[in-house]
C-alpha cells in the first residue's frame, strides 16, 4: 500500500541549532492541527467515502501527511542538535528538555502531549470532508505563523513547502466534497 523512500519529500538543511524554533514547531509535530492529527484523522475518514476516489483522495492526503510528519521532526531534531544546557535555558526549552532530552515528542508548542481527541471522524461524507477542508485551513494558517517567527532561511523554505502543501490538499479535498455532492444529488434507485 505504501512505499518509503529514505529520502524527505523537500530537504532540510538546517544547520544551526535553534531550540526556540523546536520549540514552537514541534506543534506541528503533535499539535491539534499538525501533520501526526491530520495524518491519522484523514486515514480513518477513508473508510466511509463513498467510492474509490474519495477513499483514494482521503489515503493519498493521509499517506502525505505522514511524510510531512517526518519532515517536521527532522527539523525539530536539527534545530535541537549541538544545542548545550545554557541555549536550552536562554530560549525556554528548559522544561521540553528536563522531560524528553532533545528527543522529538508529539506535543504542541505549549507542552501539551498529543491526544486523539483532536481528530473526528464521524462516517459522514460530507461531514468529514467540511472538517477536513477546516483542518487544511487551520495547518496552513499555523504554517503562516511558524514563517513569521522564523529568521533562517533554512527554516523558513521548508516552512514554505509544508504551507503550500496544505493549500492543495484544502483543493484536493474541495474536490472530493464536489463528487460526493454529486453522487449524493444523484437518483436513488431501489
Amino acid at each position: 500500500m505504501w512505499l518509503y523512500e529514505k529520502k524527505l519529500q523537500f530537504p532540510i538543511n538546517i544547520k544551526k541549532p535553534d531550540p526556540r524554533m523546536a520549540k514552537l514547531i514541534i506543534t506541528q509535530y503533535g499539535g491539534a492541527d499538525g501533520e501526526l492529527a491530520a495524518s491519522l484523522r484523514y486515514l480513518s475518514q477513508r473508510f466511509t467515502m463513498p467510492n474509490g476516489e474519495t477513499r483514494a483522495t482521503l489515503n493519498d492526503i493521509g499517506s502525505e501527511e505522514l511524510a510531512h510528519l517526518e519532515m517536521i521532526g527532522t527539523m525539530c531534531h536539527r534545530l535541537l542538535d549541538g544545542a548545550d544546557c545554557e541555549l536550552l535555558r536562554k530560549s525556554g526549552y528548559d522544561t521540553d528538555y528536563v522531560e524528553h532530552g532533545v528527543g522529538v515528542y508529539p506535543q504542541n508548542s505549549a507542552g501539551v502531549p498529543f491526544t486523539a481527541a483532536y481528530i473526528q471522524s464521524k462516517g459522514d461524507p460530507i461531514t468529514d470532508l467540511i472538517e477536513d477542508l477546516a483542518a487544511e485551513q487551520k495547518a496552513k494558517q499555523t504554517y503562516e505563523y511558524l514563517i513569521n517567527m522564523a529568521d533562517d532561511p533554512d527554516v523558513i523554505e521548508p516552512l514554505r513547502f509544508l504551507r503550500e502543501r496544505e493549500v492543495v490538499h484544502f483543493q484536493r479535498f474541495g474536490e472530493a466534497l464536489e463528487i460526493v455532492k454529486r453522487l449524493n444529488s444523484g437518483k436513488k434507485y431501489f
